[in-house]
């Protein structure tokens, strides 16, 4: 079956069609977070109605980027901190697909922080879901964007000296549409948010906090954990943006003092997405680019003579 017959398709899915038959058992770390990524995905995907033909999964270099090689949907396994574009570019030529990239924080907030800012910017139509395990896993322990400061690793023997980044308060500020934190050790509002996440129509990131039982054992096991939308410490409207910020703000602070704070933090439904905004001016068709090559009758056109066309 191919994507285009696929999609919109009614069926039952179960969610053992996400589990391929070459590699069905993960090979991470036992104890590792990423588990629960995988798991959060795969009762989610099935909620949402989607099948593994209508999905796509985009991943980088790391630990997380071996995601793609245990969810049985199409993947692309992209090079360091890239799933971003490639994600775009998948999803502008077929809106119909339903698009996840994924990434390790060294991965999405470092080598592709300059993707991340601008995929946030543009509010593209996916779910972007950054493993937060605060170190560099697969290559063995070194000092990554979020690990805190003074935090001892290969490449900072002494201690880190440098704060670590705000991925939560980052996305805001960049343009994201839907702003969300989890963690392994809450597997059900994993489960909700991802769901949300995928639902949502424009760009949703979900920063993932997976520990790492390996090469970080310093870092918190991120429990106990407090849902702010369920607590009564903690009200804010998170459809204001300036409410937003500030409990990203404590939520941020507050991470690296022992308390960990999750939930839903922004949430915007009114903001058109990318493609939406290209289709309003005229510069994306309504018919999906993808769609042409199964098109016999279509009449190619040179992207030479579109330029022209507009420029002349």
């Amino acid at each position: 079956m191919s994507t285009f017959s696929a999609i919109g398709e009614e069926r039952e899915i179960d969610r053992d069609e996400y589990t391929p038959g070459v590699e069905p058992q993960p090979t991470w770390c036992p104890g590792c977070g990423d588990f629960s990524v995988l798991k959060a995905l795969k009762q989610a995907l099935p909620e949402v109605g989607r099948t593994p033909e209508e999905t796509l999964l985009c991943t980088g270099i790391g630990c997380s980027g071996k995601l793609n090689s245990y969810l049985d949907t199409y993947g692309f396994h992209t090079i360091h901190g890239r799933s971003l574009p490639v994600a775009r570019a998948a999803k502008l030529a077929n809106p119909d697909l339903e698009v996840i990239a994924a990434g390790g924080d060294g991965d999405g907030y470092g080598i592709g922080g300059n993707h991340f800012i601008h995929t946030a910017r543009e509010n593209h139509d996916m779910t972007y879901i950054v493993f937060n395990n605060e170190i560099f896993g697969l290559t063995k322990g070194q000092t990554s964007p979020t690990s805190p400061k003074g935090h001892k690793s290969k490449t900072q023997p002494s201690g880190s000296a440098k704060e670590p980044i705000k991925p939560l308060s980052m996305s805001l500020n960049a343009g994201a549409s839907y702003v969300a934190r989890t963690a392994a050790v809450n597997p059900n509002q994993a489960k909700e948010i991802i769901i949300e996440a995928i639902e949502h129509d424009g760009f949703a990131h979900v920063d993932f906090l997976t520990q790492c039982p390996t090469w970080n054992k310093d870092a918190r096991q991120y429990v106990p954990y407090i849902d702010v939308n369920e607590s009564d410490d903690y009200e804010f409207d998170k459809t204001d943006r300036v409410e937003a910020q500030e409990m990203m703000r404590e939520t941020e602070e507050s991470l690296y003092e022992g308390e960990v704070l999750t939930g839903r933090f922004y949430v915007d439904e009114e903001r058109p997405s990318y493609t939406e905004e290209k289709q309003a001016i005229g510069e994306m068709p309504d018919e999906p680019l993808a769609e042409r090559y199964w098109d016999d009758e279509y009449e190619w056109e040179r992207s030479h003579d579109m330029f022209l066309d507009k420029h002349a």
